[in-house]
């Protein structure tokens, strides 16, 4: 039951970062680091990507929730750097609230989300199937 909380709550930050990213592109421009190329394009293509898995997370498949739960790792893993750089070039955002520290606490957070996502799709640790004691 559990997993299923989180995995609803994680869905809920992923589709509503995904709306925002695609309704207002532009609002991530400032925090790209300059060798991202095609930022707007990689920002959108964030955006979709947190939607697919927002979405994944919510499907009853396990085989469904386990490859969102993957591709949500590798999102987080690729959106990181854009994280960094906003914290270290104290960068400010129009809608984000200003304090610098705001920045950096994101940072933790990430692998915290990371093992969110890995613990409530159950990448991490897998459980045992008690058919055959395969695991699932």
């Amino acid at each position: 039951m559990a997993r299923l909380v989180v995995r609803i709550l994680l869905a809920a930050l992923f589709l509503l970062a995904g709306t925002v990213h695609l309704l207002n592109p532009n609002l991530f421009m400032p925090i790209m680091p300059s060798w991202v190329p095609a930022p707007l394009g990689a920002i959108v293509i964030s955006g979709i990507c947190e939607l697919l898995g927002g979405v994944g997370l919510l499907v009853p498949s396990e085989r469904i929730r386990r490859a969102a739960g993957w591709g949500l790792l590798l999102l987080l893993l690729a959106v990181f750097p854009a994280n960094i750089h906003m914290a270290a070039a104290q960068i400010r955002v129009h809608g984000v609230p200003s304090a610098n520290w705001i920045s950096w606490v994101r940072i933790p957070l990430q692998p915290i989300l990371m093992l969110m996502v890995s613990w409530s799709t159950e990448i991490w640790p897998r459980r045992k199937s008690l058919n055959k004691g395969v695991p699932s």
